[in-house]
């Protein structure tokens, strides 16, 4: 490479016209996210457009900070090779802006966010990501028509190009370099010194305001966050005590403890099935007013079983519901604890059945390796299953991202034979995957082709659950089983709250009508309750060391929700949202409209408190259980 000498123009006319082009792109990228809201979110032109002007302003260093290898280029290459590598690079960034462009609008259509954890977590999972995206849009057509448009927009610019190539500059080499570095420097630290914008109550406007590739590099940034360092806290030792006091546990641990012992008859211990089902919202229920009668098999379940009228989500994603199940804990800030690295012997549902006999067993109908799954529950002693392990034959239907639950919940009933013939009772904690794009299924189930977007895999799932309860009350084990049916998040996570919680309420049915009669509970519970809940009614009680309570113990009153996006975590209680947020912040909501309405209000310092405890109480057990240090029980920090 040789240095530039005066006649190779100005660097800066270049930088500034590719940013000029990045800037526009991002602009229409924004009015086009915004028609989306506002056909398929419900919000209305005077709630968005502040977000218009303000995602512009903010565009601006973002825009600075992508077009910046255009600075270097010209400032860095000898004109030879400028001139051989300008016009393919170029027409490489355009597709490149373009292809972005496209990839934000499919992830806003199926989040309403801007890019964060999950779109970072789509770079690590190519291979089911990919063949998801394959599957769901015709990709061919999509990249032919990016191809196409970005000849036509690099033709368009030639000659503005160009003159920026040839504008002359009267500044000293010296001076080009120092205005050069010196604005690096500017916008470098402007772009990554911003932070997520929240002008707005309303998350679309937040949302629509932010630009997805600062967004990106914030998430990767982010991916975990230490709970003491950006969140509220109080001293340790009041803090463990609230939480044994919330939690109703003498000691409680996210370590598993050795257990005392209890006399039962052979074969008399129930077995354990819980189906965590992909996505399935409470709102496509008609238990919950639903009127698409997109799920018969799980509203008659709910009328013969146990209803749990008001359970919430503790996340947005699968890893959080895995989580809650599992191990009950309130959700931490950043990536789920399944997505720890080398985290064994924890406190979870299934380690405590093992301990009593029952063998657990996790099962999924996608690749486990995604999001750590077979991973996580391998190392707490679970028997893990996935498509990769199922009987040869079994699966005649399969997508990209898993096979039919038809076959998942084929599988199970092999795996319930087998230890069934053993004289084990057994722990089943399913996996579905079929209500996930690409929306595929096995043709004539129901009657919604395939694939059949949203309705159709809700749909779909619910057949394949009224199948598997089917085929199970023929087996000799049937009135001896308990059947848990529960999301593992809703489908989508968008809404005007920071924490909308409509978006949260799951529905969950314990059937097991030999041994549990019908009833519905209203209590405001968590998904981290499910856990004790299931420990009490197998006379459990006393191996409980959980964070979340016994639901059918608990007193109405003190029923709550703990909720949460990647950062913000939301304690519900009552008709009261206390909202805890990096920078120690703190913001408290009173919620209607069935959770669709946040109207701030001032902190209750009491459930400030409260929240704090179950949150930072949360990632003291954690850190206890990192360390290997040992719970204390009450009066103990």
């Amino acid at each position: 490479m040789k240095r530039l000498d005066g006649s190779n123009g100005n660097a800066l006319h270049v930088w500034g016209l590719t940013a000029a082009l990045a800037l526009g792109v991002f602009l229409l990228t924004r009015i086009v996210l915004l028609g989306h809201a506002l056909m398929f979110g419900g919000q209305t032109v005077d709630s968005l457009l502040p977000a218009l002007g303000l995602g512009f302003l903010r565009d601006i260093p973002a825009a600075a900070v992508v077009a910046s290898p255009w600075l270097l280029f010209e400032l860095l290459f000898s004109m030879k090779w400028r001139d051989r590598l300008r016009w393919p690079l170029f027409a490489i960034y355009v597709f490149t802006l373009l292809f972005v462009a496209v990839s934000e609008g499919i992830f806003w259509d199926e989040f309403s966010v801007r890019f964060n954890f999950i779109a970072l977590d789509y770079l690590v999972f190519t291979t089911e990501v990919i063949g998801n995206i394959k599957e769901s849009y015709p990709v061919g057509q999509i990249v032919g028509a990016l191809a196409a448009l970005t000849l036509l927009v690099v033709w368009s610019l030639r000659r503005p190009l160009q003159k920026a190539v040839a504008a002359g500059s009267t500044a000293s080499r010296k001076a080009q370099w120092a205005w050069a570095l010196g604005l690096l420097v500017t916008v470098w630290v402007a772009a990554y010194k911003m932070t997520p914008p929240e002008f707005s109550t309303n998350t679309y406007a937040n949302e629509l305001a932010d630009n997805g590739w600062r967004s990106f590099l914030w998430a990767a940034r982010q991916n975990k966050l230490n709970y003491r360092q950006f969140y509220a806290t109080r001293p340790d030792g009041e803090v463990m005590t609230d939480l044994q006091r919330l939690s109703g546990h003498d000691l409680v641990t996210a370590s598993h403890q050795a257990v005392r012992k209890v006399a039962f008859k052979p074969g008399k211990q129930p077995n354990v099935v819980v189906v965590m089902m992909e996505s399935m919202s409470a709102e496509y229920m008609a238990t919950f007013g639903n009127d698409e009668w997109l799920t018969p098999n799980l509203d008659r379940l709910a009328k013969e079983g146990m209803l749990f009228t008001r359970l919430y989500a503790a996340g947005t994603r699968t890893v959080r519901g895995l989580e809650a199940l599992s191990a009950a804990l309130p959700p931490l800030p950043g990536k789920s604890v399944v997505r720890w690295p080398d985290i064994t012997n924890l406190n979870t549902l299934g380690a405590s059945l093992a301990a009593r006999g029952w063998a657990p067993h996790f099962l999924y109908g996608g690749y486990g390796m995604f999001d750590n799954m077979n991973g996580y529950f391998g190392a707490q002693g679970y028997q893990v299953t996935d498509r990769t392990g199922f009987k040869d034959g079994l699966v005649e239907f399969e997508n990209v991202w898993g096979v039919a639950d038809e076959h998942l919940f084929d599988q199970v009933l092999i795996e319930m034979d087998k230890e069934a013939a053993a004289g084990r009772p057994f722990f089943g904690h399913v996996m579905t995957a079929s209500n996930h794009i690409p929306f595929t299924y096995p043709a004539g189930r129901i009657d919604i082709p395939s694939p059949g977007k949203r309705a159709g895999g809700v749909k779909y799932a619910d057949y394949a659950v009224g199948r598997f309860i089917e085929m199970a009350k023929q087996k000799p084990w049937f009135d001896n089983t308990i059947f848990l049916f529960v999301a593992d998040h809703c489908a989508s996570s968008s809404g005007k709250a920071k924490i909308p919680v409509h978006r949260y309420h799951i529905p969950a049915i314990v059937y097991a009508p030999k041994i549990i009669s019908a009833q519905r509970v209203d209590t405001l519970a968590s998904q981290i309750d499910l856990a004790p809940t299931l420990l009490a009614m197998l006379g459990l009680e006393g191996d409980d060391h959980f964070v979340g309570r016994d639901i059918l113990r608990m007193p109405p009153e003190e029923g709550r929700a703990l909720l949460s996006t990647y950062q913000n975590l939301g304690y519900l209680k009552g008709d009261v949202m206390t909202v805890l947020q990096p920078k120690r912040k703190i913001e408290t909501f009173r919620i209607s409209n069935g959770g669709k309405e946040a109207q701030p209000m001032a902190t209750d310092p009491k459930l400030a408190e409260e929240a704090i405890a179950y949150f930072q109480g949360a990632a003291l057990l954690m850190d206890r259980h990192g360390d290997g240090r040992q719970p204390k029980s009450a009066g103990g920090g």
